[in-house]
């Protein structure tokens, strides 16, 4: 029976890196300086329509782009780009950006990633992921955070490219990718697929983190591989989360990211197709 189990978990891995690889082949924007830059685009709507191509991107830390990379972004006309670090994070790695792109920094949450303080904190969770599993269902900063970038999405009725990332482009991203894609009508397990996608967009980087944390913080290699995974338990943990507070996510969008139905419906109009 266990031979069976493996084997049927195999294959379902197979198969969804493969299909990951497909999907990259449409979302991935191949940088040399920066991983998990991505089209949110694509996807299928419960109401059989698209989120169009070309408007919304998801990334990683942008601080090593080349100069060929800021000329690839630039040819994508990108308007604002909205970086949820934390200041300590800003200040060690700034974001290298065409001219033409307005930067919006939204800390909400990540005040203290990084500092000496943060670091020492960390130490606690070095035998376990709850920090992450914590970071997922604590939902206090998600309101200052993500509001003014659903505030921008609305009023960019010219329908102009925006861009938004965070350090490894998998936890505050991952979260802001998952409202947005709801709000815009994708069914849940799409939602979830595209945050586990991380996963492939990041194998190299990952491998290169646990191999450093195991090495210099002695940290156990299957609680520094979950730490650094976009584990399909922690998005669906934020919904959980969500459901459980507010009853549907919809009440949760409404009443503490501002988003009624006429805001949805405007949109709707402005991203799907």
């Amino acid at each position: 029976m266990k031979k069976i189990f493996f084997g049927l978990l195999l294959i379902v891995t197979a198969f969804n890196l493969n299909a990951q690889i497909a999907d990259s082949s449409i979302r991935e924007i191949k940088l040399q300086g920066a991983v998990n830059f991505r089209d949110l685009g694509g996807y299928q709507t419960k109401e059989g329509k698209t989120v169009k191509m070309g408007l919304l991107f998801r990334s990683a830390a942008l601080n090593t782009l080349t100069d060929a990379d800021v000329a690839k972004i630039a040819s994508l006309h990108i308007k604002y780009d909205f970086d949820f670090r934390g200041p300590y994070e800003v200040k060690t790695a700034p974001d290298k950006i065409p001219a033409g792109t307005r930067r919006i920094s939204l800390p909400a949450g990540s005040e203290n990633v990084g500092d000496s303080n943060y670091m020492k904190n960390m130490s606690k969770y070095m035998k376990s992921d709850s920090f992450l599993v914590s970071f997922y269902t604590v939902l206090t900063p998600y309101k200052d955070r993500y509001t003014p970038l659903f505030d921008s999405l609305i009023a960019n009725k010219n329908a102009s490219p925006m861009l938004f990332h965070c350090t490894a482009g998998k936890d505050r991203t991952g979260i802001a990718a998952a409202f947005i894609l709801y709000a815009l009508g994708v069914n849940e397990e799409t939602i979830f697929d595209d945050y586990e996608a991380t996963n492939y967009y990041r194998r190299n980087e990952n491998a290169k983190a646990i191999a450093q944390m195991t090495k210099y913080y002695g940290m156990d290699e299957k609680v520094a591989t979950s730490m650094m995974g976009a584990k399909r338990e922690y998005i669906k943990a934020t919904f959980t989360t969500i459901k459980a507070q507010y009853g549907t996510m919809e009440n949760y969008l409404e009443k503490v990211l501002g988003l009624n139905s006429k805001k949805i419906k405007q949109l709707r109009l402005i991203y799907t197709r």
